[in-house]
């Protein structure tokens, strides 16, 4: 393989389902940059996952991320949801993988195909199906013939089908790249020689897969020729390939952070991803990937952690529901805008770095035959600094990067945002007075029979962990056993307890059908000690131990090991007197395992046919189904329905899994309540807020999960206790739009499909303060500029506003103030 990594080139024009495809395209690499069809590309691509959206929502997602200025699409596939069973695979709704690569391909987009199979992601068991682990001989991730037998089979399933459909971009299709494994590199230690043989074997397999595009092994700075290593994290700009020849690449740029139950929310200010970006490209980067560009909704049981939320929203550019995230998304476009207009300079120029005398300072001079481009950086995290460069005076914001496409000018500082901010707010639903006419049904739960007896579908004489016994079919497990005391037994006492040792999820503990308590890890990822007082007959009784997971571990060495469900020991400890304490270890003996609840098993979120009752409505009460029948809310805006009341759950539309609910689930701690201050690294304890609020309280539902005429189907599994009285649809939709701008510049105001009605706040001159708090400052142009933006911006969906004297009269502000513009539209 030559240094310009060069692949073979396929000429071919076909017809497939009704679309013409495409001449080939040529994708190779050199050490600047990835070349298509003989051109070096400066590529701006996102992530977008297709199981946490839906297929009506993907043209919506691809029209934006184009129009934001992105080049590519990047996502995962997700083993355990394509083959939930050994070889039975899935590919139907949302996860039509073929369907999803068309959609991007439809739109103009390239695709970057992340096959792993392992994905991390957040996501369940990493993207491992749990059959995988009760493979026999088995050991996942490592120099192991089962588990690459496995991990072949469903690598070339995947590849085969999309060269079925002609998607790599050697048959014409839009996948430009693929990549196999995922941050292996920074767990490969853990599994010794093994791991490295594991890494070059998967190279050389993915390889041998003759897919006509180059293949990736991010955070693997030893992969073998001619696999490209790639970085990932905040900041990559101080990333170099350890091998000379492949391109410094950033397949995942983390444009905020994922939440946990109990957890606060993330925040990465615009600024500061800005600010990474151009750093990444002034230090000779021409691919990277924001993970995430669209984050959406962990549906269904997806989630892993454990613990990780159903929203997976990441502070994205496209938020949870599809919306523009604003400012962010707006402040990247303008500058993947201008990085593109720079391509070719950028990817082909001589390169060279400015002595500013000041370690904080950073310049770069990227020249060529027809001119030259210039990169500005000032890394102090406190301190602005002003520079003479090439005999201008240029001031660079501390924690920013100046861009100068020319050398001279200043057309982008990643530190001065100058698109809206946008505010989003939530709108009753108007088409049903509710939560005031909501009727609700129940059913209980705990009403079978073989339950309270101990009576399961497999019975061992041992405590099996939860992967094991329920094979990640449900959430839900019951550990069940009896125990038979005799008045001479060494543990009676009037004075006894139950103790059980949990992997550190979730434990509801029944003796002789009674509910003794109930216990809960804070962060899901520690065991914990639970011990109860019981009161037992001298004849049998009956244990009944129900274990919940919140989604299993998705990333570490050998995380796949990670305990779950009752780890055990389980014990009656019988105490008598101050001193003597008896225990009988009940671990060893008969113990029934049963998967999943009769509600599940009934399919009660779907089901037309099974009674539900009306009378006695219980709030409160553990193991309780409830249904209710509501109207969709009018229009198109996104919909949310409220949980507040709730405890924690399974939460159903219309049969559709729209994932857990856990509103009960206080985030804990301070929260800083000054504005974010972009400046210096960020990280995810950075910027946190919701501190003493439900760590979720909305829940996505999709458009598509709604009958838009007719009646619509609620059903809430409620495992604490909790009262579904308020329970109440709402949508969400753009409030009010804000910008503050410098003169010389012309900016967009939108609502984003809904006219502008009225203006709030408008000032040119020096006004003061944020979005929602403006205030006049002491000087300001001698045109009113409230009426200026009226006559320009009302009524209109979007409008275009000159920030300049011209527009809005000469100022007395003195040439040291930078006249600004600040505006509070009302949608």
């Amino acid at each position: 393989m030559s240094s310009s990594g060069i692949l073979a080139l396929f000429i071919v024009c076909f017809c497939t389902s009704g679309r013409l495809w495409a001449t080939a395209t040529q994708v190779t690499y050199d050490n600047r940059a990835i070349i298509i069809d003989g051109k070096h590309r400066v590529l701006v691509s996102g992530s977008i996952h297709y199981p946490r959206s839906t297929t009506q929502m993907w043209p919506d997602l691809m029209k934006k991320s184009r129009e934001g200025g992105l080049d590519a699409i990047e996502t995962y596939v997700f083993w355990n949801a394509h083959e939930p069973a050994r070889r039975q695979y899935d590919f139907s709704g949302n996860l039509d993988l073929v369907r999803f690569l068309k959609s991007i391909q439809d739109e103009g987009l390239y695709a970057v195909l992340r096959i792993g199979p392992y994905v991390c992601a957040e996501w369940n068991y990493g993207g491992f199906p749990v059959w995988l682990h009760n493979m026999p001989g088995i050991r996942m991730r490592t120099d192991n013939d089962v588990f690459k037998n496995e991990m072949q089979n469903f690598t070339t399933l995947i590849v085969d089908m999309v060269k079925r459909e002609n998607l790599f971009a050697s048959q014409g299709g839009p996948v430009i790249l693929a990549q196999i494994e995922n941050e292996y590199g920074d767990v490969m230690s853990a599994y010794g020689e093994e791991g490295k043989a594991y890494m070059n074997w998967c190279a050389n397999m993915a390889q041998s897969l003759d897919i006509g595009v180059p293949w990736l092994m991010c955070k693997q700075d030893d992969a073998p020729e001619p696999m490209i290593s790639t970085c990932n994290g905040w900041y990559c700009d101080q990333y170099q390939p350890r091998r000379s020849n492949i391109p410094k690449m950033w397949t995942e740029n983390w444009t905020g952070w994922f939440k946990n139950w109990g957890g606060k929310d993330p925040h990465r200010t615009a600024e500061d991803l800005a600010f990474a970006v151009a750093r990444f490209y002034q230090l000779g980067g021409t691919f990277q990937n924001y993970y995430m560009y669209h984050g959406g909704t962990n549906f269904g049981r997806s989630a892993g952690g454990p613990y990780i939320t159903t929203s997976y929203d990441y502070d994205a550019p496209l938020d949870e529901y599809g919306n523009l995230n604003q400012p962010k998304w707006g402040h990247l476009k303008q500058l993947h805008d201008l990085l593109h207009s720079m391509e070719d300079i950028l990817t082909t120029g001589n390169v060279s770095s400015v002595d500013l005398g000041d370690d904080s300072l950073w310049g770069t001079i990227y020249s060529n035959e027809g001119g030259s481009s210039c990169f500005l950086a000032n890394v102090d995290q406190g301190s602005d600094k002003t520079i003479n460069f090439q005999g201008i005076n240029h001031t660079v914001p501390a924690w920013s990067v100046s861009i100068l496409p020319d050398c001279l000018n200043v057309s982008y500082n990643t530190a001065k945002v100058s698109t809206q901010t946008s505010v989003m707010v939530k709108k009753a639903n108007v088409a049903e007075d509710e939560p005031i006419s909501r009727k609700w049904s129940w059913r209980p739960e705990m009403d079978d029979k073989a339950i309270l007896l101990g009576k399961g579908d497999v019975t061992v004489n041992q405590i099996l962990d939860q992967k094991d016994a329920a094979n990640d079919l449900s959430d839900y497990l019951f550990y069940m056993t009896s125990v038979n005391l005799k008045e001479d037994d060494p543990v009676w006492s009037y004075n006894m307890t139950l103790r059980v040792k949990s992997s550190g999820q979730i434990l509801h503990a029944f003796v002789n059908g009674e509910l003794i308590g109930s216990q809960w890890s804070k962060n899901g990822g520690e065991s914990f000690v639970f011990e109860q007082n019981v009161k037992l007959n001298h004849k049998k009784n009956t244990i009944s131990l129900l274990s919940a997971t919140v989604g299993f571990r998705n990333s570490g060495a050998n995380f796949d090991l990670a305990p779950s469900g009752i780890t055990g020991p389980v014990e009656l400890i019988g105490y008598h007197g101050d001193d003597e304490v008896v225990v009988k270890d009940l671990s060893s003996q008969k113990w029934s395992y049963k998967i999943g609840l009769e509600g599940l098993n009934q399919e009660l979120y779907s089901s037309q046919s099974l009674k539900w009752q009306e009378d006695s409505f219980p709030v409160n009460r553990t193991l309780t189904w409830y249904k209710t029948v509501f109207k969709a809310p009018l229009g198109t805006d996104p919909v949310v329905v409220d949980l507040l009341g709730m405890g924690k759950g399974l939460a159903w539309v219309n049969g559709n899994n729209i994932g857990r609910y856990w509103p009960s689930f206080i985030a804990e701690g301070d929260c800083n309540l000054e504005p974010c201050d972009y400046r210096g690294s960020y990280d995810s304890s950075k910027c946190l807020s919701n501190c003493g609020h439900p760590t979720q309280r909305w829940y996505h539902v999709p458009r598509s999960f709604l009958n838009d005429n007719g009646d619509n189907t609620l059903v809430l599994f409620e495992e604490f206790g909790g009262n579904p009285s308020s329970v109440n649809f709402q949508t969400i939709a753009i409030g009010s739009a804000c910008i503050s701008a410098e003169e010389n510049r012309k900016i967009e105001l939108s609502c984003q499909g809904r006219p502008i009605s009225a203006f709030k706040f408008a000032s040119f001159g020096n006004p003061q303060g944020a979005c929602g708090s403006f205030v006049k400052g002491y000087c300001e142009g001698s045109k009113d500029a409230l009426s200026v933006v009226e006559k320009a911006c009302v009524g209109k969906e979007s409008c275009t506003i000159d920030v300049s004297e011209d527009t809005f009269g000469s100022t007395t502000c003195g040439d040291d103030v930078i006249k600004t513009l600040s505006v509070e539209a009302i949608c």
